[in-house]
C-alpha cells in the first residue's frame, strides 16, 4: 500500500487495477473446510513482532472468572461464541481462532444489487450485513439467520450516503448486562462513530488526534467495550468511548500492512486483523498480554474478507 494513501473499506477495482503491481503474496494457508467435513492446506503461523504499546484494558488478561468461557452469560448457543467471515463475493464462514479453522456456511441471498461491505453479530447469532451502493450513495443493513442464513426480505435499517459504508459492532451496554447496542463508524465520511437505535443511525461523536477523519472496522466485547481497527500509517487498534468517540487507549501495528479490504474481531483476549491489499486476505493476531503482533497467524486464507462479525457471547479471556 502506498504510505498515507486512504482507500475505501472494499476498494473500487479501479484502484486494484492502478496499484496492482504493489500486492503481496501468502506462504502459509490455513486449516479450511467447506462444510462438508473436508479440509485443505496446512495449520502454518510465524510472523512474530512486538507492538508498540498495549490496550490498557486488556494488560494482564489471564482467562479467569465466568467471562474466560461464556463472554459473561450463560444464555449464549456454542454458535454465538463462534467469529463470522463476510467474503466479497457474499459468503459467510465461521472461524474458531484457536484451531485457525475456516468453515463455509454459504452464499447469501439478500434481495439488494448492493455489495457486502461489513458485518456484526448480535447475541441470538443474527449477523447484520452492511450492504453499500454504487458510489457509496446509499447503503442497507440485512438481517441473516447464521443457523439457516435465511435473509430477511426487506433491510433493517436504510442508510443515507453519510453512512452508507459502515464499521460495525456489538457491544454489551454493561459489564453484567446481556442487553446489546450495534455501534457503526462511518467510511462513507470517515471519521465518525454512532449507533443503531430506532431503525436509523443516531451519531455519537468524531474520532479527534491523529484519528480524526479515518476509516475504522469495530469490534464489541460482552464486558461493555468497544474496540477499533483504524487503517492509519502504521495501522492502530484502538479502545473508544461508546459515549463520546472518545480515544481511551491506542497502540499501533506497524508490521500489520495497511489494507485496501479489512474486517477487525475480537476473541479470547486477542485481536484478529483481516487485512488484504490485491490478493487474499491473511489473519493478524494482536495479543496485548504479551504486546505480540503474529502477522501470518492465517497467511492466506483463500479469499478476500470484507466483514468479521463476533457476538458479545465469546470469551473475554483467553481460556483455560
Amino acid at each position: 500500500m502506498l504510505a498515507g494513501m486512504v482507500l475505501p473499506k472494499q476498494a473500487p477495482w479501479i484502484w486494484l487495477a492502478a496499484l496492482a503491481g504493489l500486492a503481496c503474496s501468502a506462504t502459509s494457508r490455513s486449516k479450511f473446510e467447506d462444510g462438508s467435513g473436508g479440509s485443505t492446506g496446512a495449520l502454518m503461523s510465524g510472523g512474530e513482532g512486538a507492538a508498540g504499546g498495549e490496550l490498557g484494558l486488556m494488560a494482564g488478561s489471564g482467562g479467569s472468572g465466568p467471562s474466560a468461557t461464556s463472554g459473561g452469560s450463560s444464555d449464549c448457543s456454542d454458535a454465538a461464541k463462534l467469529v463470522y467471515l463476510l467474503t466479497d463475493t457474499n459468503e459467510i464462514y465461521s472461524f474458531a481462532p484457536l484451531d485457525k479453522k475456516l468453515t463455509k456456511l454459504g452464499a447469501l441471498n439478500c434481495p439488494t444489487p448492493m455489495q457486502p461491505n461489513s458485518m456484526a453479530v448480535s447475541r441470538d447469532a443474527v449477523a447484520w450485513i452492511n450492504y453499500v451502493g454504487f458510489g457509496d450513495v446509499e447503503g442497507a443493513l440485512f438481517r441473516v439467520d447464521l443457523a439457516t442464513l435465511s435473509c430477511e426480505a426487506q433491510p433493517a435499517v436504510k442508510l443515507n450516503s453519510n453512512w452508507a459504508r459502515l464499521g460495525m459492532g456489538f457491544s454489551t451496554d454493561g459489564v453484567d448486562s446481556t442487553s446489546e447496542t450495534l455501534y457503526v463508524a462511518s467510511v462513507s465520511a470517515a471519521g465518525q462513530l454512532g449507533k443503531i437505535a430506532n431503525g436509523a443511525v443516531t451519531a455519537i461523536g468524531s474520532f479527534t488526534g491523529i484519528f480524526a477523519g479515518q476509516s475504522a472496522e469495530l469490534t464489541g466485547t460482552g464486558d461493555a467495550r468497544l474496540y477499533a481497527f483504524f487503517t492509519t500509517t502504521p495501522v492502530h487498534a484502538v479502545e473508544l468511548g461508546k459515549a463520546n468517540a472518545g480515544i481511551l487507549s491506542s497502540v499501533p501495528l506497524p508490521t500489520v500492512e495497511v489494507p485496501s479490504a479489512w474486517a477487525f474481531s475480537f476473541w479470547g483476549g486477542d485481536f484478529y486483523l483481516y487485512t488484504a491489499s490485491f490478493t487474499n486476505s491473511r489473519v493478524n493476531r494482536y495479543r496485548p498480554s504479551d504486546g505480540s503482533v503474529d502477522t501470518s497467524y492465517i497467511s492466506d486464507t483463500g479469499m478476500r474478507i470484507v466483514g468479521a462479525g463476533v457476538s458479545t457471547c465469546a470469551p473475554v479471556d483467553a481460556p483455560k
